[in-house]
């Protein structure tokens, strides 16, 4: 080895990280100012569009003598929606009375015997249906269930105890389980399982849904600070 040369004893020189140029910084900012105002934004042209359309249906509807620009040299933004609502409010409270249900069930026989029109009244019939009269139905749980095979878990809402010809066939211990689609949940799929293959989860529906609705980025945490991890139930195979 002559003098100028250095031993080699195995250490690798760490090159100082290079430095970050304006544009890479301003670039990174850029994106997450758009990531923050993307959800605000969205929110507001969403209700701007729905306002907007139901001030278009609504007023043109009303006297002349009760539309704000009569008396103002603009539109008020809502005063449709505002109508709307004291409509419905309005609605509600006369179909709770006697005459209300009259009026309610002489519609319902009335529109369900015209040939095309009973197509899609009944539709939405049993949607009021069962917001109406299943409010004790309504989803409280979140639970796992394999599909759409064995080791493939699905996120879903527990529906209820099977009832009716399907409790018949298939037996009691079978339980209704919603699976929303991903990032629509209102759409999806109806599962009868067997309660001993359901795995309950401990987080509310409303955390479910934020599951579902952003395609499972957004996950609560568990076990909340301070408390111990629940024992499994149901474990996995």
């Amino acid at each position: 080895m002559s003098e100028n040369e250095k031993p080699d004893y195995g250490i690798v020189e760490v090159q100082p990280p290079a430095k970050q140029g304006l544009l890479a910084w301003l670039r990174a900012r850029f994106v997450a100012g758009m990531l923050i105002a993307l959800p605000i934004v969205a929110t507001f042209v969403i209700l701007e569009f729905l306002i907007n359309l139901i001030d278009s249906r609504v007023v043109p509807l009303l006297p002349p003598s009760l539309r704000p620009e009569t008396y103002l040299d603009y539109a008020v933004p809502g005063f449709g929606l505002i109508i709307l609502i004291l409509f419905l409010t309005l609605v509600g409270a006369v179909a709770t009375n006697f005459l209300g249900k009259f009026f309610v069930d002489l519609t319902d026989r009335v529109l369900t015997r015209v040939p095309v029109v009973r197509s899609v009244y009944s539709v939405f019939k049993q949607i009021r249906d069962v917001f109406q009269n299943n409010t004790a139905g309504q989803y409280k749980e979140v639970a796992m269930v394999e599909y759409p095979r064995e080791g493939s878990w699905v996120i879903g809402f527990v529906a209820g105890p099977i009832k009716g010809e399907m409790r018949q066939r298939l037996g009691e211990n079978f339980i209704g389980i919603f699976v929303p689609t991903t990032p629509n949940p209102t759409s999806g799929f109806l599962l009868y399982v067997a309660e001993a293959k359901i795995v309950r989860l401990d987080m509310s529906v409303e955390e479910g849904a934020k599951i579902i609705f952003s395609g499972g980025l957004v996950v609560p945490d568990y076990p909340l600070p301070g408390q111990p991890l629940a024992p499994n139930s149901n474990p996995a195979k």
